[in-house]
């Protein structure tokens, strides 16, 4: 395949990158273990860890796994927000050989159940706080070994007494719950001290993740990723960050914000393993919602990293303390799981001098697959470059490849790629290509510079009278508004168009009316695109991520 796109690769980042210096995820973790000893690994609460203190905690909870008699490969569920005690589950769960199950802690029972039956999941780590959604499904799955972590435990003394004392009893966090046989985060340590952790052979092929996802047909399906998949997205993270890396002024320890959940494949490659990779430090954000605390907690530090999603960005920019931070040493700030809007990044370039770097990608390609240039200070409105060891092709319904600027589904090739789903074949071809390339389910240009525009998920496409119309673009244009916080919009029946566009919009100026935004539609909009409908809200649905969820909204229309 011609890799044209190489032509607009900045100075000094390779074509490919050899994951092969690593024979596992685990060879990564202990060489830098090994390597940052003395460096801290993670902050939260205002409670450091060095790499070693990760290496030795995650030596003993490793050995407590593997003395429960569970054999390699077997899955263990992890359900927690950002917390001291995420990755040192992580690194222990593959450290003994077996394969992480990330969980989002917010899942009702019934996400719950599906996702520990599914995977076949024999323990689950989880923050107490949500220990009675376990309760309710527990005698349904096949779970035998049950730890239970608390908000204060690691964070020592007296401190983590008065915070799990609030937690549990004035924040009234953690509703009662009944699990006989779990035992605490604490003592599973204590007890694995007295083991040792044997070392576990695994290779490129073995399962490091069960990244669930809720793909294009709606029922979670989990994304095999191996640890080849995970080893090349972080090596091909780290080259692709190089430009932006070696400006002045150079960073010796770099200090990445993780406000993304770690579930989340985002923050799990681009903050957690690619932050381990770097030698960083860490900041775990357990609850990003809390803007104030938030910012409270960036003004501690001087930050190099900040992957983030649209929204996360935006909240942050309409705080007013946020221009109070220090930014002399920002270097990468990571767009990705949403559209980054373009007066989102304006407005944060002119507050930190650090540009929004969007890209592309997903829980099936550990997640980068695209990005814009990390020194790029221009805002490019696309997902950017294929990266290192990755080809991108545009594909049409009968899958072949469409010419250079048309419109097609976005096919994905390279070592990033998962393994398939997890248990389904049949869902696994339906994605696959004969010659191995990924669909995503988006709909995508390529220009004859490499640069991939995404136009939209082909199902939040709306049809308006035999017009494509694109989400992306209308919510876009309708963010600039000044009167406008956030926005969405669906596709609704229409009896004449066949559907009409439908906005959803959170005001930043309560003034704004109706009439004023369907004038601004009207300058900026072709007829067929501009919106028939608008509805105000106070909130949009989102994802924990904070990816405003367009299919809430459609779900809403058709139960109306």
């Amino acid at each position: 395949m011609d890799k044209f796109w190489l032509k607009s690769y900045p100075k000094g980042v390779p074509a490919d990158i050899d994951y092969t210096q690593y024979r596992s995820l685990v060879h990564l973790l202990e060489e830098a273990f090994r390597k940052y000893a003395a460096r801290n690994a993670y902050v939260c609460m205002d409670k450091f860890m060095t790499y070693a203190e990760v290496d030795e905690l995650s030596k003993k909870l490793g050995a407590w796994l593997q003395g429960k008699g569970l054999k390699k490969g077997s899955r263990v569920a992890l359900m927690m927000p950002n917390v001291l005690q995420y990755p040192v589950a992580i690194a222990a769960v593959l450290r003994a050989g077996y394969t992480v199950v990330n969980v989002n802690p917010l899942y009702t029972p019934r996400e719950l159940e599906h996702q520990l039956n599914d995977s076949g999941a024999e323990a689950i780590i989880i923050l107490e706080n949500f220990a009675t959604t376990l309760e309710q499904v527990l005698a349904k799955t096949g779970i035998k070994h049950i730890v239970v972590a608390s908000m204060g435990e690691m964070l020592g003394g007296a401190k983590g007494m008065i915070v799990n004392f609030v937690v549990r009893n004035v924040k009234k966090m953690v509703p009662a719950f009944s699990l006989p046989n779990a035992v605490s985060f604490k003592r599973a340590l204590s007890e694995g001290a007295a083991m040792t952790l044997k070392p576990v052979d695994l290779g490129h092929d073995d399962v490091a993740f069960l990244q669930y996802t809720g793909g294009t047909t709606g029922v979670s399906k989990g994304a095999t990723l191996t640890h080849r998949n995970v080893i090349a997205n972080v090596l091909q993270n780290e080259a692709w960050a190089q430009p932006a890396l070696n400006k002045e002024p150079k960073v010796e320890a770099l200090t990445i914000v993780c406000a993304l959940p770690l579930y989340h494949i985002f923050a799990l490659t681009a903050c957690c393993l690619m932050g381990t990779r770097l030698g960083g430090m860490n900041i775990l954000i357990p609850n990003p919602r809390d803007i104030p605390g938030f910012i409270k907690e960036l003004s501690k530090y001087k930050i190099s990293m900040l992957p983030a999603v649209n929204t996360l960005y935006n909240g942050l920019l309409n705080n007013p303390d946020f221009a109070k931070l220090d930014f002399s040493e920002l270097k990468i700030c990571n767009g990705g799981g949403m559209a980054v809007q373009q007066a989102v990044n304006d407005k944060w370039l002119k507050i930190t001098g650090c540009s929004i770097i969007e890209g592309y990608g997903l829980s099936e390609t550990a997640p980068v697959a695209t990005a814009n240039p990390a020194d790029a200070t221009e805002f490019s409105g696309n997902i950017g470059l294929p990266i290192p060891s990755t080809e991108i092709v545009i594909l049409d319904d009968d899958g072949n490849p469409v010419p250079l600027g048309q419109p097609g589904e976005i096919g994905i090739r390279g070592p990033q790629v998962m393994a398939g789903y997890w248990n389904r074949p049949d869902e696994t071809a339906k994605v696959m290509t004969a010659d191995g390339f990924f669909k995503s389910g988006d709909v995508g240009i390529m220009d004859a510079r490499g640069y991939v525009k995404i136009v939209d998920r082909k199902k939040d496409m709306i049809l308006v009278s035999g017009f494509n119309v694109y989400p992306n673009e209308i919510e876009g244009v309708v963010a600039a508004h000044p009167g406008v916080l956030e926005c969405a919009c669906i596709g609704v029946p229409d009896a004449n168009s066949g559907e009409a566009v439908k906005l959803f919009v959170v005001r930043k100026d309560p003034t704004l009316t109706a009439e004023q935004l369907m004038d601004y539609c009207k300058e900026q909009f072709t007829a067929y695109k501009k919106p028939k409908y608008i509805e105000f809200r106070d909130e949009l649905p989102k994802t924990n991520v904070g990816k405003i969820l367009r299919r809430e909204l459609r779900d809403e229309k058709k139960a109306a």
